[in-house]
């Protein structure tokens, strides 16, 4: 009995021998599994990074060749400035009244004649030559309507602006406010699109400033659309004048700016419309200097400025600008540019 069961005991120790060793082979299979995961793991994500380096680095380049690209890029050119030509006449005669002028070829961006020429002046009416840019270049559709206010007319009445006519609760369009704006220099025009355009007078101001630094202008300010006098709206007379020259670039500016008269839409004020007509070929032809056309301009008065007028003339194939200012009389500034016309353009 006992010799049979030494041969039990010792097939049941085989057996459990024989399971220990398959478990441990087992543990042994699983454990180096699980050393190829792990290392598989370290080796992808040692990887990912390097990946995402590489992914950074190709997005770094692309930026610096974005921003060098942007940096390659010219520098946006300003309204070319006067100088003054190598023939630059100092104006002294007595028969050109204006205290300030300015006398521009166009064409070749030269100062040809002029006296007190970088002296700061205020602009008065001649300001709504720049309103006029910036209510072009920012309204698409001129055929837009705005409704005249109480609000709106009142102050203007009682500082006695000059005004187009426009009553309150007229409807008028952006188009007939701005032949208001210049040919019978309508502050209430003035207003009316500075609201149209950028919702407030202070805005539009915003507007023309803008403009202004875009032309490369020194030394112009302003703060209101119609050039109601502030000390703190001001040109010069070779600055002036590049605005009118600027202006007469756009087909919409110079068809407005070379009117003599317009009738607007009917209003509820005035059922046949308002007759405009320019305060500038109101007195002149346009033709009085020989071999000369005098296309477009603006008047422009106040107390403190005096009289004044810019205009845009043609000879032969050649452009110029005319811009006198501080004149006594209304008259003066328009004869003066006759003299400067006719005796001083090449």
């Amino acid at each position: 009995m006992s010799g049979h069961r030494i041969r039990r005991n010792n097939r049941d120790w085989r057996k459990r021998r024989k399971r220990q060793l398959m478990i441990r082979i087992a543990g042994g299979v699983i454990l180096l599994l699980m050393t190829i995961l792990i290392i598989a793991g370290i080796v992808t994500n040692h990887k990912e990074p390097e990946k995402k380096q590489k992914k950074a680095k190709t997005t770094m380049e692309q930026t610096d060749t974005d921003s060098m690209e942007v940096k390659a890029e010219p520098e946006k050119e300003t309204y070319p400035y006067p100088q003054k030509s190598s023939d630059y006449v100092e104006i002294t005669a007595p028969e050109v009244r204006s205290p300030y002028v300015a006398l521009v070829d166009v064409d070749q961006h030269l100062l040809i004649a002029g006296r007190n020429t970088e002296t700061l002046i205020y602009p008065a009416s001649m300001t709504k030559v720049m309103s006029l840019i910036v209510a072009v270049e920012h309204l698409t559709d001129l055929q837009q309507t705005f409704t005249m206010t109480q609000d709106i007319v009142d102050p203007l009445v009682i500082e006695e602006a000059s005004r187009a006519g426009f009553a309150a609760g007229d409807t008028v369009t952006a188009r007939d406010m701005l032949y208001g704006l210049i040919l019978p220099s309508g502050a209430d025009a003035a207003v009316g699109l500075a609201i149209m355009t950028a919702g407030s007078e202070e805005a539009f101001a915003g507007l023309m400033n803008e403009k202004c630094q875009e032309l490369g202008l020194k030394n112009t300010h302003f703060v209101n659309a119609s050039g109601l006098h502030d000390l703190s709206q001001y040109t010069t007379p070779v600055e002036m004048a590049m605005i009118l020259a600027y202006a007469m670039e756009n087909d919409t500016c110079r068809e407005v700016l070379s009117t003599y008269q317009y009738t607007t839409a009917p209003l509820a004020s005035n059922p046949e419309g308002i007759l405009l007509t320019s305060t500038m070929f109101g007195r002149m032809y346009g033709n009085e200097v020989e071999n000369v056309i005098i296309n477009a301009g603006k008047t422009g008065y106040t107390q403190e400025a005096r009289n004044c007028l810019v205009s845009y003339a043609t000879k032969g194939d050649h452009h110029y600008v005319a811009l006198t200012a501080g004149a006594e009389n209304r008259w003066y500034v328009i004869y003066d540019d006759f003299e400067l016309y006719g005796k001083y353009l090449p």
